[in-house]
Formats: C-alpha cells, structure tokens, sequence
C-alpha cells in the first residue's frame, strides 16, 4: 500500500508560483472532480468531493479548464491511501483513493446526474449491485515498449511497466508475470505492441492487439509451455450453470464475481412466450433466456461470436435461434410481437433507428444493459417519451477503482 507520501509523488507537481486554490464540488462521469475558478468550470484528478486543492491549469476550452492537482490543502474524510503503487501514474484505475463504499455511492450519484443531465428526465434512484473491488479482471490488455510490459501513463502513451495488477484475478497477475520473463528472451518478437489475457480462472487465452508484423503460430506454440494455463485456442468459461466457448475474437463480461449476478439482475421475473436478445455476443443472457421462454431470438453482427453463440446453445440443447446480422436491420425486418426484449450494446448504446425500431415493436418489457451512462440516456428519452417507465434502476459496478459505470434498465409499457 502507497504511504500519503508516496501517492502525492505521484500526482503533484512541485509546488509553482502560478498555482491557484480550487473548492472540488462533486466528482463528474470520467473520474474527475469539479471546481471553478473565475466563473469557469475546472476538472482535476484524483481529488475527492469538499476538498480544497492547490492546481495548475495546463489545457483551457471554451468554458471548461483542465488542471493538474499540485496539493491536497484540506482532504476529505472518504480519502484513502491506494494500495496499489502504480495508481495515478497507471491510466487504468480512477478512485483508489477512495474508500469502496465511498466509491459506489459517487458512481451513483453520477448516475443519476448524467441521466438528468443528458436525457432531461428525472431518474429512480439506482439500486447498487457490488462484487470484491480487487483482484477481479479476467480480461486485461497490456502495451509492449521497449521490452517492457504493463498500462499507458494517465493521460499520455507513454508505457506505466507493472509487476502486477491489484485489480487483475490472481491467474492473469501469474501470466503477467511470464510475460515479463518472455520479454526479456531475445526470441520474443520486438513487433508486437499489444496483448490480451483472457482466463477462466484456469486456463489462459492469449490474443494479439496489436503488432506491426504478424505474428506466426510458433510464437503461441512457443508462449504455450510458459505461460501457466496457456489455452491452445477458444476458452471455455463456466457460468449460470452453462458452459461458453469464448473465441479470440469474442467478446464477453470482465469481472469475474459478477457474470452470474449481472444475469440474475437482467433477467430478474422474465418469462413468456418470445424474447430477444440483441448484440447477443457468445449467449451469456441467450442461453438462460431460452430455459424461461418459448422461442429465444438471438442477434449478432461478430461471425465470431455467432459461431460461439450457436455451439454454445446446441452443446446446451437449447433452441435458440441466431442471427448474424446489425440489430438495426433485423429488426427492420421483424413483425410479431415479443413478450420481452434485453439489449447489451457497445458503449454507443441503440442508437435512433433501433431505438425507433424498438418503440414500433412495443415489447411490454424492455432491459437495456449498458456501459456508458450519457448513451443510456439518450436512448432512454424517446424510450420514455414513447410510453416506457422505468421500472428499476440498477447500478453493477463491474469496474471498481474506475471510473467505469455499467447499468441495468428494466423498463415496461405504461399501461
């Protein structure tokens, strides 16, 4: 764990004559917390909410000004020393600084802000579903530079070389770990720029983000025997009771603690005759659909993932019928109704068309599962608008420490 001393060489800068004191009001959606200075809004890092700081400001904007924390005048009662000794230097994690509690409780309140703010709609208050806030990632990727291994530097590309990753499950610290010793083998090609580790807990998948060359099978057949856990090809991840193979190519949730619980929470009372489940993926929420209801649809656009999709539900004898196609043409295309529909989007959510789409089909329960609170809320107004209430609102931290916000929206027609 980082002493207060070792924390603030992290984050301050000497101490500067053209230094000024900012009051930190709250912290806003992307880690930062909110000031102002002069009539202007200031974000500064790692500070927490009623702190009064010493910045600098080092980029200005048209009513927004982005500074550098320099010292902590007064702390708040919530600050924590961060246990891990890379934080503020590392780009990945966001509020070790924090308490968890603490944490869950801005997030939200971000939540809701952002809601409010962006779709000019008041909001529930979030219900909070929490898992351990270390140790679990089963998914990371690390940047390659100068035979060095580890994250980007907040706020830059330049390389932050870690040992380990407190947020990362103990499997992947153990590859990371390989990894450093590879690097240092003078048969591990200097092309490489990007790698992901993927587990099970287990076993460990190794992909490649990315190379200025490509990179031949050798180099995995050579990675294999070192690399404890190395898995030859697709993973097998258990979860809910099913079993999913997960390609190098496909995609599927991070936190390992909270898969299951992310499912309950989605498909919480769920059942009838037809549902649909867009931007599919490999089945996580397909597979258990199909044991609640009559006829399960489901849409994906990644050929990858629907050849996961499509073994994952035959080796589970479950009818579930998929469809490799962009959710906005296959529903396009669709007319009966349907008794419910969940949605996962990429991180810039449905969209108008599909949005509009979804309101021609009136299904009378709709579950928007999202990982950024500003889309969500576009894609909530006309929702709605439309003739939707929101039923629950769910807040799953599946990345503690950042500044990450995934929901769950359950929504239904008003009657």
């Amino acid at each position: 764990m980082l002493s207060r001393g070792e924390f603030l060489s992290y984050v301050m800068a000497p101490a500067e004559t053209n230094a000024t004191e900012v009051q930190i009001e709250k912290l806003v959606y992307g880690g930062d917390g909110l000031g102002r200075l002069q009539g202007r809004v200031v974000l500064v890092p790692f500070v927490l909410p009623g702190e009064t700081v010493r910045v600098r400001v080092e980029r200005q904007r048209p009513g927004l000004l982005q500074a550098r924390l320099l010292e902590v005048v007064s702390p708040a009662a919530e600050r924590a020393q961060p246990p891990c000794p890379y934080f503020a230097r590392c780009g990945g994690c966001r509020y070790q600084h924090a308490g968890y509690e603490f944490q869950l409780a801005q997030k939200g309140a971000i939540l809701e802000e952002v809601l409010r703010r962006v779709g000019k709609f008041e909001p529930p208050r979030p219900e909070a579903l929490a898992g351990p806030p270390f140790q679990y990632r089963n998914r990371a990727q690390f940047h390659i530079q100068r035979g060095a291994i580890g994250y980007h530097e907040f706020g830059s590309h330049r390389l932050c070389p870690v040992e380990r990753c407190p947020i990362c499950s103990p499997t992947l610290n153990q590859a990371l770990e390989a990894l450093r010793g590879l690097l240092r083998d003078a048969r591990f090609p200097r092309f490489v720029r990007s790698i992901e580790l993927f587990t099970n807990g287990t076993e460990v998948q190794l992909n490649i983000l990315d190379t200025d060359q490509p990179v031949a099978r050798r180099f995995f057949e050579w990675c294999a025997p070192r690399i404890p856990g190395a898995a030859a090809g697709a993973l097998e991840y258990p979860a809910g009771g099913d079993l999913f193979r997960v390609g190098h190519r496909s995609f599927f949730q991070v936190n390992r603690f909270l898969i299951e619980a992310l499912v309950e929470r989605a498909l919480s009372g769920a059942e009838g005759e037809t549902a649909l489940d867009l931007y599919a993926g490999v089945g996580l929420f397909s597979l258990p659909l199909a044991r609640r209801f009559r006829r399960v649809t489901a849409v994906e656009s990644s050929r990858s993932a629907v050849q996961d999709l499509e073994f994952n539900a035959a080796r589970a004898a479950l009818p579930v019928e998929v469809k490799q196609s962009s959710v906005e043409l296959f529903l396009q295309g669709l007319a009966q109704p349907l008794d419910f529909l969940l949605a996962d989007p990429p991180r810039s959510g449905l969209g108008k068309p599909v949005v509009q789409e979804v309101l021609r089909l009136g299904p009378p329960r709709l579950v928007i599962v999202s990982c950024d609170p500003a889309t969500l809320a576009r894609d909530l107004a006309p929702l709605l608008a439309g003739g939707y209430q929101i039923q629950r609102l769910t807040l799953v931290d599946l990345f503690p420490q950042t500044a990450h916000i995934e929901t769950v929206t359950d929504l239904t027609i008003r009657g």
